[in-house]
């Protein structure tokens, strides 16, 4: 009873996810470091859509109907949260490490969601979330001078950079018309049609590249780093976040979140040798602490009152989104 009840804790379900997500940064990079972007990012969504397919098939319940305007409009979602998010991701990844990849998406959706929230009115600015605001513009700036100067910098990295940039923009994106456009469709089934809209556009973006590449000579690490990918950080990891979301609320779960750099930067480090400068270093600590101002707001998510919460747990939402469900979080 007691084994049953620590598996089924939501806590912990969503514990792992974080770990499955903050690993695929450094997992997608050693795809990336022997096949074309293009390829790694149709290996690891064609993976997760075949995934999350039998996920379904196994799960889902199947006498569930789905409109086919809900279908149609979670695979269009698709298309910005899968094949948008991840081209630009795994180009990135060509050029610059996943170190820095780890801190720049997940901390940076939910500072440009909560940003978009504010400037269109949707939120009010309080003092904390201005204030993170601010804090996590300086840090993305700070961050950005570090990686395109010194010994640990360069051009390549700088672009690679802007592309996670665009990442988190694409992302964000997705996180703000998510609820709309997903609405009516059970979550599983949802990312299914959304993973496997993006997985074709992918497979369709890589075939050029597919047949350049020799796979005889493609190293067994690199299929079982996709496998890893497609499974681990997609479909495990997304059935343990809507899991632990249902059951602790977006904006706990949300805070989560900060625990990914944590883990991609140990992955990074330790497995691939990854390491960025002071500059850089400094740029990180102050985008994370403004993102955290700016998610909680300045207050723990256990004091908010429950009457709140759907206005203030909007932005916070966006940190669990960003990222990787499993195929945006890395």
């Amino acid at each position: 009873m007691e084994t049953r009840r620590w598996t089924n804790s939501p806590y912990l379900q969503l514990s792992m996810t974080m770990v499955l997500w903050g690993s695929a940064f450094s997992s997608s990079k050693a795809v990336v470091e022997h096949v074309p972007h293009s390829v790694g990012a149709f290996l690891r969504f064609g993976g997760a859509a075949v995934a999350l397919l039998l996920a379904v098939r196994l799960f889902g319940g199947r006498g569930t109907r789905v409109p086919a305007r809900s279908a149609r409009r979670a695979a269009g979602a698709g298309v910005l949260g899968v094949f948008a998010y991840n081209g630009f991701f795994f180009w990135g990844l060509s050029l610059a490490p996943s170190l820095d990849a780890g801190i720049l998406i997940p901390v940076m959706s939910p500072v440009l969601t909560s940003a978009f929230l504010l400037v269109t009115g949707k939120e009010r600015a309080g003092w904390a979330r201005t204030a993170g605001l601010a804090l996590g513009l300086l840090g993305a700036v700070v961050f950005f001078l570090g990686a395109g100067g010194g010994a640990q910098g360069g051009s390549s990295r700088l672009w690679g950079d802007a592309l996670f940039l665009v990442s988190a923009v694409c992302w964000a994106s997705y996180t703000l018309v998510g609820p709309r456009v997903l609405s009516g469709v059970e979550p599983l089934r949802a990312t299914t049609y959304a993973t496997c809209a993006g997985a074709l556009l992918l497979g369709v973006l890589a075939a050029p590249d597919l047949a350049e590449v020799r796979w005889s000579e493609v190293p067994s690490g690199v299929w079982l780093n996709s496998v890893y990918l497609a499974v681990g950080a997609a479909a495990v990891a997304n059935l343990f976040y809507y899991r632990g979301v249902a059951s602790v609320g977006p904006a706990n779960a949300s805070l989560m979140m900060f625990s990914v750099p944590v883990v991609n930067t140990l992955c990074a480090t330790f497995f691939l040798g990854e390491s960025f400068g002071r500059l850089q270093g400094a740029g990180a600590l102050i985008l994370l602490a403004g993102a955290a101002l700016a998610v909680t707001q300045g207050r723990l998510p256990g004091r908010r009152a429950a009457s709140a919460r759907p206005r203030a747990s909007t932005a916070a939402a966006t940190a669990g989104r960003s990222g990787p469900r499993g195929e945006a979080a890395g």
